[in-house]
């Protein structure tokens, strides 16, 4: 597969969970709880970020095995869990994963992202 795809899968993580957490900037939980719109959008941004995490998982497993430190498999779970159980989303959750796990994981792409873009540089043509 190609390194460029592997790049831009990380973009996608990467505008995903920034477009997530820009969704609830300034917003408490209750008027998140309120608000379904906000609900949807950042429900949409957790699938984006999980069909992502799944294309590099089963593309570039050696990748995602070299980054262990980004919880690949939660974020495919979650994503799983809101696609097949819709009806079932635990708003709390999305809340929690939106206020600590998309921060954290903003804080790891940068260097995540470093290491595919030398990796896609150091393969010949």
């Amino acid at each position: 597969m190609s390194e460029s795809r592997l790049l831009d899968y990380l973009d996608h993580i990467q505008q995903a969970a920034t477009d997530a957490c820009s969704f609830v900037e300034g917003l408490a939980k209750e008027d998140f709880l309120e608000n379904k719109q906000t609900q949807q959008a950042v429900i949409m941004s957790l699938i984006i970020i999980g069909e992502a995490v799944t294309k590099v998982m089963d593309g570039y497993a050696e990748f995602a095995q070299a980054h262990a430190q980004v919880p690949w498999r939660n974020m495919r779970g979650m994503r799983n869990r809101i696609a097949h159980g819709y009806f079932d989303i635990n708003l709390d959750v999305v809340w929690d994963t939106v206020q600590a796990a998309l921060p954290e994981l903003l804080k790891q792409l940068p260097a995540v992202r470093q290491d595919a873009d030398n990796e896609a540089r150091d393969k010949p043509c």
